[in-house]
């Protein structure tokens, strides 16, 4: 296992290619003169801190000396191949390239080089691929991360090494919580506001009883745990819950279970693939035509559209991010979508935030040491096309509003990527898990 993963990160990195992160042209196809423009709104965050890069470093000779190697090396480690390929994959990979474009492709005058690998969900392979990130290639943050399990065997690693790690596309609220370190942050979403966004709205609206379909790993125990939770806490019961295997094709049997349950609402704690063919074999049992609903508790907009709205319309999900929030998502988005051919999720929008707002921290303190940098970057508002006023804690968790919303009717959309109504914006400061319940050592006493 070790030297199967070892070979595998090492011919994926070097075929993602330093150069191309480097001269960031190479990375895509030719751009639109759209795709070259970077939002006004983005200029404007960006002309601040090319004043500052001018007025605090008084000679390229003092960056130099306190880039410990004369480059910013960005690693990005995802499913590539897999169940999550859509969620971040590429298409993260890209988002992540078009930071280091937009942010002109150097920072203080030496350049960002990006490697990539794929970690094919497999913590091991995640961890020994980082770890020789770290030790042949002094690779200076780590980002993408989508598996629960990889993330926190890999922030594990970061922490030992004293590397910094932005976690972008995982679901478990321990990866701040239990599981924090101060060398990673965790930046679009947890299962926290997912389980109190989602559950708490159904079971106020009257869903009160619940049947919970669970992927049997990390991610899926923490989500079915704040669910739990959350149903309890205000006044519903959880009458019955199945784990499954991660992943799974066949969910007839589950399915089965779950309309043998007599509960009103039938949970989905799982992503990906396993949520896409969970909902089609419910359509096609006719789950919700014998009555009872489907809450989807971790749904991205890939998933929406590979299922169709004729199958998704009208659930309810909690989102941190959505393509057609404002004019600066849009406009973002579209930039995306001329490079990719689809609209990005909340996870590919989040790892081009996260990836500015790490460049942003190490040209404006002309430092690649992880303590300094992780310092700025906490003691800095997040405010972009992602997040408006976003903040770091002390435990890693990058607080911002998140979105409960409803899948559109077939009748109710305007295009292709035109799915979601949103019913309501929920403030950061009620989406996350207060800091006084946390089990963070960083926080706690």
């Amino acid at each position: 296992m070790h030297a199967t993963a070892s070979s595998n990160a090492t011919a994926t990195s070097n075929a993602t290619v330093s150069s191309n992160a480097t001269v960031s042209s190479n990375a895509t196809p030719a751009a639109s003169p759209l795709s070259r423009c970077i939002t006004a709104a983005t200029r404007r965050r960006l002309l601040p801190l090319s004043a500052l890069m001018m007025g605090s470093l008084l000679s390229a000779g003092i960056a130099q000396a306190d880039i410990s190697d004369g480059v910013i090396k960005i690693g990005y480690l995802a499913d590539m191949s897999g169940i999550y390929r859509d969620l971040a994959g590429p298409g993260g990979l890209d988002a992540l390239k078009m930071a280091v474009e937009d942010f002109g492709g150097s920072v203080n005058g030496m350049p960002i080089e990006v490697l990539s690998a794929d970690d094919r969900n497999s913590a091991d392979v995640g961890a020994n691929t980082v770890r020789g990130w770290i030790d042949q290639q002094n690779v200076d943050m780590v980002a993408g991360l989508v598996a629960s399990s990889v993330s926190i065997a890999v922030t594990r690693i970061l922490a030992e090494q004293d590397t910094l790690g932005i976690v972008s596309g995982s679901a478990a609220s321990s990866i701040t919580n239990e599981h924090c370190t101060p060398n990673h942050v965790h930046w679009v979403y947890d299962t926290y506001p997912l389980a109190h966004g989602t559950a708490k709205a159904i079971v106020d609206e009257g869903g009160d009883s619940w049947f919970l379909l669970t992927a049997d790993y990390a991610f899926g125990h923490a989500l079915e745990g704040d669910v739990e939770k959350v149903v309890n806490e205000n006044g519903g019961t959880i009458v019955g819950k199945v784990r499954h295997p991660f992943p799974t094709s066949d969910f007839s049997s589950y399915i089965l279970q779950a309309q043998g349950s007599g509960a009103k609402i039938v949970g989905l704690a799982n992503a990906g693939s396993d949520t896409v063919n969970a909902l089609t074999t419910a359509s096609q049992f006719g789950v919700v035509q014998a009555g009872q609903s489907l809450a989807g508790l971790l749904i991205f907009l890939n998933d929406v559209h590979a299922l169709g709205l004729e199958v998704a319309q009208g659930l309810q999900l909690t989102t941190g991010w959505y393509w057609d929030l404002n004019d600066e998502t849009r406009a973002w988005s579209q930039r995306y979508h001329e490079r990719n051919e689809r609209m990005p999720t909340m996870v590919q929008a989040g790892i081009y935030s996260s990836t500015l707002h790490y460049l942003n921290a190490v040209a404006a303190t002309g430092s690649d040491d992880t303590a300094i940098v992780r310092a700025r970057m906490g003691e800095t508002p997040v405010n972009d096309m992602f997040a408006n006023n976003g903040t770091i804690r002390a435990d890693g968790r990058m607080v911002h509003d998140m979105y409960l919303v409803k899948v559109k009717a077939p009748s109710e959309s305007q295009g292709e990527w035109d799915v979601y109504d949103v019913i309501r914006t929920i403030p950061g400061a009620e989406a996350y898990r207060p800091l006084a319940d946390s089990q963070c050592e960083l926080v706690k006493g």
